[in-house]
């Protein structure tokens, strides 16, 4: 199934279950009503905004289908923004007339035969206004700039103005009225009137804020056969609604089913395949993709019938998705879409539509990988916080642009990890020294997937002392003489591994004749202060080297890539087992004596 096939068929189930408007309706942010009496002459403006929050929030009303603006002078029908509406601005307003202008005109056309009160008095409202108006009535200014509707004043709680059966029936037939070309739809695959302009689509960080198109053809080296704009690719007026409002509804930041992972605004849906899939599945099924990937609080499993609660449980435990509720593997599709910005338009950074049960299967293999002990603090991670790791002063801004699309496309495909990735974490590692837990997990997630290492042997989730890769023993070793640097002379402005990690990790024979030269007359001093734990940090150098190859030369010219990783890893377990409690730290000096 195509991405657009798939969002026009989420956008009918939305639509037939009420969260999507009808067919030639947009869900709008409207700031105030204006209430008018029979006769035309208003009454009042209404805030409509939610004042609850530091900041008043516009409410979402379902409008006629707004016009998709560019650079011309369009009016929408029965709503606008007040430049339109009443010709008022609290900017300079250069074509403030000419849209005031529109507004009236358009409006004093289609309702010229209206006998519907309602239509009859926004009618004579708009023969007599003035925009002086605005002033003489001492409206808010807070209202300039805002979208606003019209209601009766009998009915204003009750309904607006569009909502009045007249108006739907007057909107639905200048929609049929206007020109359109029949063709056949590509994604239904029936003959229908084909949408010249697609929906603008709205929420995709970085695109422009009155939103960007998915489909368009504005230039003659796009189009074919003669057809223009939308033709190119023909969709119906209804499916290209479809998919533009359960794509909107999608980037909603409220909404539970969006992301931001790096320059890709990411969503998420499901769609139930099988007759046997029940409610509580899909609220199962919500409830897991979204620890996944969105940055949502754990379900409260005391808030959740006791079957759903149960279901979870055993999948936190790490139960498979395919025995804790079978018809959950084959019998619900999962689908996940990126998109970033291009100038007025968004292309697609990766798009997966598979069974619930294999992408389920795949991210509990790249939480396998990424298990490192211990832990981050944080014990539930979203997939984007990863990336912060890889991105100057951990802004997500500033994440690698193909990186994201790539590292993502590679987690729910199974596939390696991009290669770019390794490098992003090691030059980080190298520019600020900050070895954590979830740089360590990328590290040795990459080393286990892209170079096929054994995870129990050679890249371990907890400290191994047994283990003998030369990375992850030259990574233990750098960490001992840290501790010993450490145990002599305290916290100091640059320690050995603000000064020499990077390089102990790439080329550790230039490094550690240096590092073991300069721990002797840290030994020194400890000998004199604390001599057990002296003995105690000789007897880690010496165990560490025992390890090593025996007639191959301990400190390599250069580290292959794979070991690199572990260089770090082995650095990160050796640390942690330094920062054991005081008690560990006497009782091993206690031994040594």
């Amino acid at each position: 199934m195509t991405i657009l096939q798939a969002l026009s068929r989420l956008g009918e189930r939305m639509e037939a279950d009420g969260h999507l408007p009808p067919l030639g309706y947009s869900p709008e942010k409207i700031s105030y009503v204006i209430s008018l009496n029979d006769d035309g002459t208003p009454v009042d403006v209404h805030d409509l905004r939610d004042v609850t929050g530091k900041k008043p929030l516009p409410r979402t009303v379902a409008v006629p289908q707004a016009i998709k603006r560019t650079s011309g002078v369009a009016p929408n029908f029965l709503w606008d923004k007040t430049a339109y509406v009443l010709g008022v601005t609290a900017g300079e307003g250069k074509r403030l007339a000419e849209e005031h202008a529109a507004f009236v005109e358009r409006h004093l056309t289609e309702l010229k035969d209206a006998d519907d009160p309602g239509l009859v008095a926004l009618r004579l409202f708009l023969e007599r206004w003035t925009p002086a108006d605005f002033v003489a009535r001492n409206w808010p200014e807070a209202m300039k700039d805002q979208n606003v509707v019209f209601a009766r004043e009998s009915e204003r709680r009750s309904r607006y103005l569009h909502d009045r059966p007249a108006a739907k029936a007057l909107w639905a037939r200048m929609n049929a009225a206007a020109d359109a070309t029949l063709g056949i739809c590509l994604v239904s695959g029936e003959t229908a009137p084909i949408a010249v302009l697609h929906p603008s689509i709205k929420g995709v960080w970085g695109a422009q804020s009155s939103g960007a198109s998915l489909v368009s053809f504005n230039q003659a080296s796009f189009e074919s056969y003669g057809h223009e704009q939308g033709l190119n690719a023909p969709m119906s007026v209804a499916a290209a609604a479809r998919y533009g409002g359960a794509l909107n509804e999608l980037l909603r930041r409220d909404s539970g089913h969006s992301v931001q992972i790096g320059d890709a605004s990411t969503v998420f849906w499901a769609e139930a395949v099988d007759p046997d899939v029940s409610e509580d599945d899909m609220a199962i099924v919500d409830a897991v993709s979204q620890g996944w990937f969105a940055d949502i609080p754990e379900v409260d499993l005391t808030k959740q019938s006791a079957e759903v609660g149960a279901a979870l449980s055993r999948l936190r435990s790490g139960e498979p998705i395919a025995l804790v509720r079978p018809q959950l593997a084959k019998g619900v599709r999962f689908y996940v879409l990126g998109l970033s910005p291009n100038a007025a338009r968004l292309s697609v950074r990766f798009y997966l539509e598979d069974d619930f049960g294999a992408v389920a299967e795949r991210y509990a293999m790249f939480a396998s990988e990424m298990q490192i002990d211990p832990p981050p603090r944080t014990t539930s991670l979203a997939l984007w916080r990863y990336l912060l790791e890889v991105a100057v002063l951990g802004k997500r801004e500033n994440v690698p642009p193909t990186l994201a699309g790539e590292w993502m496309r590679s987690i729910l495909a199974g596939t390696p990890y991009p290669r770019t990735l390794l490098s992003s974490v090691l030059v980080r590692l190298r520019a600020d020294g900050d070895v954590n837990a979830m740089r360590v997990a990328i590290l040795r997630a990459l080393v286990i997937r892209n170079f096929r290492l054994h995870p129990e042997k050679e890249a371990p989730v907890a400290f191994d002392p047994e283990n003998t890769n030369k990375g992850y023993l030259l990574g233990r070793l750098f960490a001992v003489y840290e501790q010993i640097q450490q145990a002599a002379l305290g916290n100091v402005n640059a320690s050995i591994k603000d000064k020499f990690y990077g390089a102990a990790a790439a080329q550790p024979q230039k490094v550690f004749a240096l590092l073991d030269k300069g721990s002797a007359p840290h030994l020194s001093k400890l000998a004199k202060q604390k001599p057990g734990y002296k003995v105690v940090l000789e007897k880690h150098v010496s165990s560490i080297m025992e390890l090593m190859q025996p007639g191959a030369d301990p400190f390599p010219i250069a580290l292959a890539p794979q070991e690199q990783p572990l260089f770090g890893l082995g650095y990160y377990h050796q640390r942690n087992e330094f920062f054991k409690s005081t008690k560990d730290v006497a009782a091993q000096e206690e031994v040594a004596q």
